[in-house]
């Protein structure tokens, strides 16, 4: 049985935070740190919102978790792009000072 100590949130308040992750880009355990909510439980109402509207709204919602998804990649590239330039920078201004020797 349920701890008596679960905090109960509503439907509206579960779909507040749901939208909030997707459409702001942070990760669910940055989001639930601001809201004050376990990352596992919004974790799981995310997953289970993914659940409903794949079965839900067919092929628009996958369309959806397509475009999500491809977000997603393009935003670790880049991270990681940004990371390689400024390796490259250090490296630049590194090799500059020993050719002045």
């Amino acid at each position: 049985m349920g701890s008596k100590y679960t905090k109960r949130y509503s439907d509206e308040y579960k779909r507040d935070a749901i939208e909030l992750v997707r459409s702001s880009g942070r990760t669910v355990t940055e989001v639930a740190r601001e809201l004050g909510v376990s990352s596992e439980s919004l974790r799981g109402w995310v997953k289970k919102a993914r659940a409903a509207q794949d079965t839900g709204s067919g092929p628009a919602a996958g369309r959806a978790d397509d475009r999500d998804e491809e977000l997603k990649r393009l935003r670790k590239l880049t991270g990681e792009q940004a990371k390689t330039i400024e390796i490259l920078k250090k490296a630049t201004a590194f090799f500059a000072k020993e050719s002045d020797r």
